[in-house]
C-alpha cells in the first residue's frame, strides 16, 4: 500500500494547510473534469483517498501509528465534504440561512439656500422606507406565532443526497426547497406583510443640517435606513446636500464674492456703499481712485468652515462704470477735466497684468 505522504508528495511532520494545498494542486491536474485517462483517474482516487486520511487529524494519528487509515470502518462518503471543500476552495459554514438579515442604507437629497449652508438649519424630511411590520413585530406570523421547524430538512435548511461516481459514494448537499434553506416554514404568514416582517411606510424626520455644508456633503443617520428582511437591524439613512445658486453672491469654498457696480466719479472719490451680506447690511469703504476689477476684503462675513470653525471673507470686487451718454454740459466739463489734468485725446498704453486681480475675478464668475 502507497504511503499517504508520499502519494500527497509532503513530509511527515507537514501542517495540515500544506496537506491541503498539495492536494488541490494535484487535484486540478488528475481531476477526472481535467483528465478522462483510466489511469489518471486510479491516480486521483490514491491522493483523494490520502487526503481523506491526513486531513482528519484522528485518522491521521491513527496512521503514524500503524493504524488503518480508516480508523476501523472505511466511510469514504463522510469525509468527502471536507475533500471538495478543499478542493473547491470551500469551507465556509454551512446550516439554515437566518431569516432575520440587516437592512440597507438609503441616500437622499435635499436643497439647501446659501444662508441656510452658511448658518445650519434643521429641517424635517418625509422618507419612505421599510419598517418593522406593526402587525408581527417582525416575526412574519399570525397573532404572534412562530416559524416551525422544516419537516424536509430537520431544521438544516439543506438536503443530502448520496450518488455514485468514479471515486466512489459522494454525499452532495443543496438548499431545502420547502424551506427556502431557512431551516423553518411559516404555516400562517402575517397577512400585513406577507411573512416578511417589514412593510413600506412613509415616516418624517428632523435632520440637523450643520453650519458650513456645501454641495455632495453627506450626513449619516445611523439606523435610520432600511429595516432588515425578518425585522433585522435598519441601515444607516445618508442625507446629500443640494446648494441652491444665490441671486448675486457666488461661493469658492469658504470664500463669498459679489460685483459691485460704481460710478467713475464716486471712484475716483472714494465712497462709503452699503451692500446686502448674509449678515444683512455691511458698509464696503471705497477708497479714492479705486480702479475697476478692484477687490475689497471684508473679513468674517463669508462662509462659515465646517470642520474648522470661523469664517471666510466676503470679497467685493468692484467694477467702475465709464458713461456712455454726455450731454453737452457734462462734456465740456469732462473736457476741461481733462486739460486740468493734462490728458490729451488718444492717450493710451497697453499694460501688461500679473494675473492677480484679473484670475481673482475670472475664477469667481465663471465657476
Amino acid at each position: 500500500m502507497a504511503d499517504h505522504y508520499q502519494t500527497l508528495g509532503v513530509s511527515r511532520d507537514s501542517s495540515a494547510d500544506e496537506i491541503k494545498r498539495a492536494y488541490r494542486k494535484l487535484a486540478r491536474e488528475l481531476h477526472p473534469d481535467v483528465n478522462p485517462d483510466p489511469k489518471v483517474q486510479d491516480q486521483f482516487k490514491e491522493i483523494t483517498a490520502a487526503y481523506e486520511t491526513l486531513s482528519d487529524p484522528k485518522k491521521r494519528q491513527n496512521y503514524d501509528m500503524g493504524g488503518s487509515s480508516f480508523g476501523g470502518g472505511a466511510n469514504f462518503g463522510g469525509g468527502f465534504s471536507d475533500i471538495m471543500d478543499a478542493f473547491f476552495g470551500g469551507g465556509g459554514s454551512r446550516g439554515p440561512r437566518p431569516r432575520m438579515r440587516a437592512g440597507q442604507d438609503s441616500l437622499i437629497r435635499i436643497q439647501v439656500d446659501l444662508h441656510e449652508a452658511c448658518f445650519g438649519v434643521e429641517r424635517e424630511i418625509s422618507v419612505e422606507s421599510a419598517v418593522v411590520c406593526p402587525k408581527c413585530t417582525g416575526t412574519g406570523c399570525v397573532d404572534g406565532g412562530e416559524p416551525i421547524m422544516c419537516q424536509v430538512c430537520k431544521g438544516r435548511g439543506e438536503t443530502q443526497q448520496v450518488v455514485r461516481s468514479v471515486i466512489g459514494q459522494v454525499m452532495t448537499s443543496r438548499p431545502c426547497g420547502p424551506c427556502s434553506g431557512y431551516g423553518s416554514v411559516i404555516q400562517n404568514p402575517c397577512r400585513e406583510c406577507a411573512g416578511e416582517g417589514r412593510v413600506r411606510s412613509r415616516q418624517n424626520i428632523t435632520v440637523k443640517i450643520p453650519a458650513g455644508v456645501e454641495t455632495g456633503n453627506r450626513i449619516q443617520l445611523t439606523g435610520r435606513g432600511e429595516v432588515g428582511h425578518g425585522g433585522g437591524p435598519a441601515g444607516d439613512l445618508y442625507v446629500e446636500i443640494v446648494e441652491s445658486e444665490h441671486d448675486y453672491l457666488i461661493r469658492e469654498h469658504d470664500t463669498l464674492h459679489m460685483s459691485l457696480s460704481l460710478s467713475m466719479s464716486a471712484a475716483a472719490l472714494g465712497t462709503t456703499v452699503t451692500v446686502e451680506s448674509l449678515d444683512g447690511p455691511v458698509d464696503v469703504q471705497i477708497k479714492s481712485g479705486t480702479q475697476s476689477g478692484t477687490p475689497v476684503a471684508i473679513k468674517g462675513k463669508g462662509m462659515t468652515r465646517l470642520r474648522h470653525g470661523g469664517r471666510g471673507d466676503l470679497v467685493v470686487h468692484v467694477e467702475v462704470q465709464t458713461p456712455s451718454k454726455l450731454n453737452r454740459e457734462e462734456e465740456e466739463l469732462m473736457k476741461k477735466f481733462a486739460e486740468l489734468r493734462g490728458e490729451k485725446s488718444g492717450d493710451a498704453h497697453v499694460k501688461s497684468h500679473d494675473g492677480s486681480i484679473f484670475s481673482k475675478i475670472k475664477g469667481a464668475f465663471t465657476k
